[in-house]
């Protein structure tokens, strides 16, 4: 060995130790921010950086600053320091670094930590595909939208520091950009609220305001309850409407949703009854916008899950189409328990569905598909046979299959009236301060002036024929006879004198030409014989 590389290797021995202290031989920190890494602008936040009981020094490094951001002397018991930013803005946004130093040299960096400033963009639009309850053990797919031309979306679950996902953005044919993510398996063990963010490249540590929560109903096997109004499903604008969940189940908890909705009102159980529970969702005024399908759940607070959804309600919101359809009735309008009967929908302007719907009944309207009949569209509601409950009044409207739950003006109401048959009790007699009272009453009264004209025409007969008939009798003795008028008689044979008869004639006979040539005979009378 020469003497040179004896006299480098014995450098390198003496001073290895110390290069590598300073180089950083000392264990990385820990770094994380309280209460998160994602912040909103003008809020606090506190950074933690956290190393060995031999540090003295901490410092808070950050990208593109070639001093330290900030130094702080370590709190007790001594491993870690607190870097506090009271108010953050634009320029605290960025990705940072922590190191400590101690008496045998600095340690290696910490691995970095992105803080992120939201609020500097308009929020998206996050929604869930095809809604937002999901089956326990399934997955559904987000949708992040916006109409800013954000390179990237970010979805945030809520209880955790750090986004979930980040897509880049797609542009489809809407117009709008949008990042589809998929989430699952979805189970009831932890709850399921997100939102999400946009944020273009140049700045990926400035993010757009969060989108409104939104949560996944995750729904079990549990009995569900029951989704009622106590107003008719047909509404009017203005109406106020009321929707009712009920259960024969303790639940603490309701959550009333609306097909293709985004927010789910949720409301704390009432106590209607014993051993009943059930919430109120007062939804009017009504407007176009509340015409939908509904379905409510039930739930624990101990429980993220949820029941199985309610049999759903369809809520229709009348005078939305500017057409108004007529409605009548074959045969008629006064019909017996067995017959068969036919509502007749017809509409002059287009509409593609016509929908019969009965006063009082808490069934949904039926609906029919219309068709188009010399000039106009119709629908034909068959009962056949018809029997007395199905008596009431009843209305028709219009409706467009883009919109079903948005109807035209009522047709005019339509009273059917069914009464019994052999072996079939007819319908109760109605109240005459009923809105059915008058009419039935004046059917009554027009069937008796009816009988009462029949009855009249038949004595005035009766007398007629009598008095024939008692012109045709014979005199009674010592009474003389009528005097009677003569008829005009036909020429009538008389005898000739060739054959003892002559022609004689009560009126002036023209003749032939021949005959009114020969000269007129006398008057003949028979011969006595």
């Amino acid at each position: 060995m020469t003497p040179t590389l004896t006299t480098l290797l014995l450098l390198g021995l003496s001073v290895g130790p110390r290069t590598r202290a300073q180089a950083g031989t000392l264990p990385a920190p820990s770094l994380w921010a309280e209460p998160g890494s994602v912040v909103p602008r003008g809020s606090a936040v506190t950074i933690w950086c956290q190393g060995i009981l031999e540090a003295h020094e901490f410092h808070l490094d950050k990208d593109g600053h070639s001093m330290p951001w900030d130094r702080q002397r370590p709190l007790e018991p001594g491993n870690k320091a607190k870097f506090s930013i009271t108010y953050v803005r634009e320029q605290y946004a960025g990705r940072y670094h922590c190191s400590y130093q101690s008496s045998t040299g600095s340690s290696e960096s910490s691995d970095p930590l992105e803080l992120v400033v939201t609020g500097f963009h308009a929020e998206p639009t996050l929604s869930a595909l095809p809604n937002t309850m999901v089956t326990s053990g399934g997955k559904v797919t987000l949708q992040c939208t916006s109409w800013m031309g954000f390179h990237r979306f970010v979805l945030m679950k809520e209880g955790e520091p750090r986004p979930v996902w980040t897509l880049d953005s797609q542009q489809p044919t809407s117009g709008q950009f949008q990042a589809l993510f998929l989430v699952g398996p979805v189970t009831p063990s932890a709850r399921w609220t997100f939102r999400c963010h946009g944020y273009f490249n140049n700045t990926p540590q400035l993010w757009s305001q969060p989108s409104d929560p939104l949560e996944l109903l995750v729904s079990g096997v549990s009995r569900k309850p029951s989704l009622l109004t106590q107003q008719s499903p047909v509404v009017t604008p203005g109406q106020r409407l009321t929707l009712q969940c009920r259960s024969d189940i303790g639940y603490d908890r309701f959550a009333l949703y609306k097909e293709a909705a985004r927010d789910l009102p949720q409301h704390l159980s009432l106590q209607p009854q014993a051993g009943l529970s059930g919430a109120d969702f007062p939804l009017g005024p009504v407007s176009s916008s509340h015409g939908g399908r509904y379905t409510c759940y039930g739930g624990h607070n101990l429980s993220s899950e949820w029941s199985a959804p309610s049999d759903p309600l369809d809520i229709l919101v009348t005078g939305q189409l500017l057409s108004t359809p007529s409605l009548s009735v074959q045969p008629g309008p006064m019909v017996a328990s067995g017959e068969n009967v036919t509502l007749l929908c017809q509409s002059w302007s287009f509409v593609d569905t016509f929908l019969l719907s009965k006063e009082g009944a808490a069934d949904p309207p039926l609906r029919l598909r219309s068709k188009y009949r010399v000039g106009h569209y119709q629908a034909k509601f068959s009962m056949s046979p018809v029997t007395s409950a199905q008596g009431g009044t009843y209305r028709c409207y219009g409706s467009y299959s883009t919109s079903p739950h948005l109807l035209s003006h009522p047709s005019d109401p339509l009273e059917l009236q069914v009464s019994g048959s052999s072996g079939e009790p007819g319908p109760p007699a109605t109240d005459p301060s009923s809105t059915a009272g008058p009419n039935r009453y004046l059917y009554v009264l027009i069937g008796a002036a009816g009988a009462f004209v029949l009855l009249l025409c038949l004595l005035v007969v009766l007398l007629v024929r009598r008095r024939r008939q008692g012109k045709g009798r014979k005199p009674a003795p010592g009474q003389l006879p009528p005097p009677r008028r003569r008829p005009s008689m036909p020429p009538c044979k008389t005898h000739s004198p060739r054959r003892g008869w002559s022609w004689t004639s009560g009126t002036r006979r023209m003749g032939t030409p021949k005959e009114r040539r020969m000269p007129r005979l006398p008057h003949l009378t028979p011969p006595q014989m």
